[in-house]
Formats: C-alpha cells, structure tokens, sequence
C-alpha cells in the first residue's frame, strides 16, 4: 500500500499537497524561525475535501495539525515530523453577506484585516481586531478564541460567532451554520470549537456579526501618575461616552519607556509617566462626539488625573500611536505571558510580580501592558536567555495569580506552553470533563495531539 502522503495525494488537487522539504523552507511561526516539520502539508480547497483527508487519516491514524496565520504564543499549532499538516489558506472567501440581519459567511482561512477590508467595503463593521490582524486566519482567532483591543465593547470572538462548520477527527461534518442571533434549539454545539485551539474539530466555516460602520472616531493618548486614575478615568469615560468606548489600553511605564528608546517608536510626550493610556471612542455624531470626548480629558486634566494628553489630527498620527501599542519589537526578545484577573487586584499584582522578579534576579524587568477593561495584562519578562530560565518565570508570574481569581491565559490558550499550569485556573472536575470530550470526539487522539490536555 502507499503511504500516507502519497493517499492523500490521490485525494487533492495538483498542488494542493507540499512535501516535507517544501513544508521545512516555512517558518514554525512568527515567533520562531525554525523550519517547519511535518511528512506533508495540505491545502484543500473546501470542506468536502477537508472531511476526505480527517476520514483517510482517522482510519489509519495519521495525526493531524491545522494551521493559520502562525501568529499564536503558546505553541498551539506546532508539529512534529510524524505529523500532517492542514492549512486552510486556499479557503478564504466571504462567501456572503446580508446586509438585513448584518451576518456574512466567511472561509476559515480568510486573513482577518482582508475580511474586515472586503466588509467595510460594503459599509460593515467586523470589530475583532488584534495586532496579528494581517496574518492570523478567521479559522485560527475561532480555534483560539481570539479577543484584542475591542473586547471592551464587541466581547471576543465567541460573542461574534453565530454559526460554523467544522470537521471530527473521523472525517464527519457538522454544519451548524446558524444566522440567527437567538436560536435556543438545544446545545449549542458550536461552543465546542471556539476556543478548543484545533482539539475537537476542525473549523472551515463561521457565520460572523456585522455592526454598521461607525460615522466618528475620537482618540488619545494621555498619561496618569498612578494606577488608581487610570481607574477613574476607565470609569468616567464608560459612563459618560453612553457605551462607546472600544478601546482602553494601558502601559505601564517599563513598557512605554522600553519601545520608545532610541530605535524604537517615536513618542509624542514624556517617557517619564508611570502610567499611559490609549483610548478610542466611536460613536455616530462626529461633533457631539467629538465635543463629548474632549470634555473628559479636559475634566481629566482638571482633577489631575490626567496629567498629559495627546489628540492625533489625522490618521498617520493614531496609527502611530497605536504602533507604540501594538509593535512591541524593541522589546523582544523576552518571555510573553498573558493573564487576567479583576482590574482592583491589578496593580498588587504587578507590583508583587516586580518584588519576586527582582528578589530572584537583579537584572529580571517585566513590562506590562493590556486591555485593562476586561481583565486582561500581558507582560514580558526579560532577559530572555533562550528557554534556560523559561521554567522560573512561569513559575513566578502564575503563582503570583494565587489568590487573586485570575486566569493564567486571557486570550492566548494553553497550546503546549501553558498545558502544565491548566491546573491553576481549572479544577480537576473542569479538567476529567475536558479530557472526556477530547475522547468522544476524538478518540484515537490524532487532532493536535499534546496540546492544551494530555
């Protein structure tokens, strides 16, 4: 019998299977260079044929790894050389939108800034948003539960799936394509893939929300001397912009201060600050709004919260603002963690965080940033030498979690990474149940094997 690369040949297209020496000239993934192992990546071009390959591979039990953008931190989407590859990269169409109900039909493989571009061309909003939007796939934020800088006001990505379809590991369909925003018909079975990282099944389709474009946008960024105004002025600006504020970034000063050293990112105030806050409104009354925005950094300044601000006069200078968010180059390389827990307990935490880095070692430094208004940080934990103290940091950032209700994993997953401290943030009932799915549904194992639960 041939193998099983040479099966799934006879199955795909010409062209739609690359060997092993092809698959090695591409990267692991945007965060490590070296190249790629599998016995074959494949591409097919349509659920039909994503079922054939999971029915040939269940019935000889190839495992098999589904790829998107590579744009993951926690080794999600890693293979091994006994692995197959899947990508969805020729699946990425909208297939459809209706413009009535404000739903489209997307590929999985479609990239997220060409899918927000092709639907704001017909006057609609896609509102997840994330720095990796012009690499990571529909199909990979579904499989990770992807969240960014919007969860504030439009929730993450399980609040904007309506429906999808999805592969099992033997090759069965499940097309659950709901259009409808309440349909309480039982299970909602599409919840078993959002956020399952490529475990359960494998997602080719999804229904998304659509929200109408909105006709205003109001930005800064503005500086505070502690923790607690940044607080006030989270609370003042979601009460007083009547729900419209989608974005509420806060930097610590390490961070700010790292990415805009000389070589880094240009900055338009102080580096000094201890705290920096980017904040974006969208409304549908550009002068009201406008006008409104503006009265609460004025008020903010008034009571000393805010003791610096900046407003951009056009569009090159908000994306340069945002650049200092989001392209956190300068900084790298380091250890990328990503947590959460209850704002109130934030700045004990980061400031407990700091003490244990620094009683461990002189020279360790964490930068911290995140979304702050849904319970969200994200650090970097320098020096990085390479995995050699990988271990010891982990062990610090999560254990200064305990007793904090936090989460060791906010919006990144478990992947390989994070798969030994599961356990910090879910119980043993939580963790039998996972495992008792992962064997319904999969019971040779050959989904993404080793990842997010043994």
């Amino acid at each position: 019998m041939s193998n099983i690369v040479d099966q799934l040949s006879e199955l795909l297209p010409d062209g739609a299977v690359v060997d092993a020496a092809a698959v090695a000239e591409r990267a692991t993934s945007y965060w490590d260079s070296s190249p790629t192992q599998a016995k074959a990546l494949l591409r097919p071009e349509s659920t039909q044929q994503v079922s054939e390959v999971m029915r040939l591979c269940h019935e000889v039990g190839q495992s098999v790894v589904v790829q998107g953008g590579l744009t993951g931190v926690v080794q999600g989407a890693v293979s091994t050389p006994n692995d197959v590859i899947i990508s969805l990269e020729r699946m990425n169409v909208v297939e459809s939108v209706d413009e009535i109900d404000g739903v489209a039909v997307v590929q999985a493989g479609g990239v997220l800034q060409v899918v927000q571009a092709h639907l704001a061309d017909k006057n609609f909003l896609f509102p997840l948003d994330l720095g990796a939007r012009g690499s990571c796939t529909i199909g990979g934020t579904v499989a990770t539960n992807a969240g960014g800088i919007n969860v504030l006001r439009y929730g993450m990505m399980r609040q904007l799936v309506l429906g999808l379809e999805a592969v099992l590991a033997d090759g069965t369909i499940i097309s659950s394509m709901n259009q409808m925003l309440k349909n309480n018909t039982g299970y909602d079975l599409k919840q078993l893939f959002i956020g399952s990282e490529g475990t359960l099944g494998i997602v080719t389709r999804v229904v998304v929300r659509l929200f109408p474009i909105p006709q205003s946008r109001q930005t800064a960024l503005f500086s505070t001397e502690s923790f607690d105004a940044v607080v006030r002025m989270l609370k003042l600006m979601q009460s007083d912009l009547a729900g419209t504020l989608s974005a509420y970034e806060v930097m610590w000063n390490r961070y700010f201060h790292s990415v805009t050293q000389p070589g880094g990112h240009s900055t338009p105030m102080s580096r000094d600050y201890p705290f920096y806050v980017l904040a974006e409104a969208e409304g549908a009354d550009p002068a009201a709004d406008n006008k409104r925005f503006q009265k609460l950094l004025e008020d903010g300044l008034a009571s000393g919260d805010i003791v610096d601000a900046v407003l951009p006069k056009s569009e090159s200078e908000r994306s340069a603002l945002w650049t200092i968010r989001e392209e956190f180059d300068p900084v790298l390389p380091a250890y990328l963690y990503d947590v959460s827990l209850p704002i109130k307990q934030m700045s004990p935490y980061v400031d407990k965080l700091e003490t244990k880095l620094s009683a461990w070692r002189p020279d360790a430094e964490c930068l911290v940033f995140g979304h702050i208004a849904d319970g969200n940080l994200h650090i970097f934990v320098r020096p990085y030498e390479d995995g050699v103290h990988h271990d010891k940091s982990d062990e610090i950032v999560y254990g200064c979690l305990e007793g904090l209700s936090g989460s060791i994993s906010a919006e990144h997953g478990i992947g390989i990474e994070k798969k030994r401290w599961l356990g910090d943030s879910r119980n043993d009932n939580e963790i039998q149940m996972m495992k008792s799915l992962k064997h319904l549904l999969d019971p040779k194992n050959i989904l993404n094997p080793g990842k997010v639960i043994d």
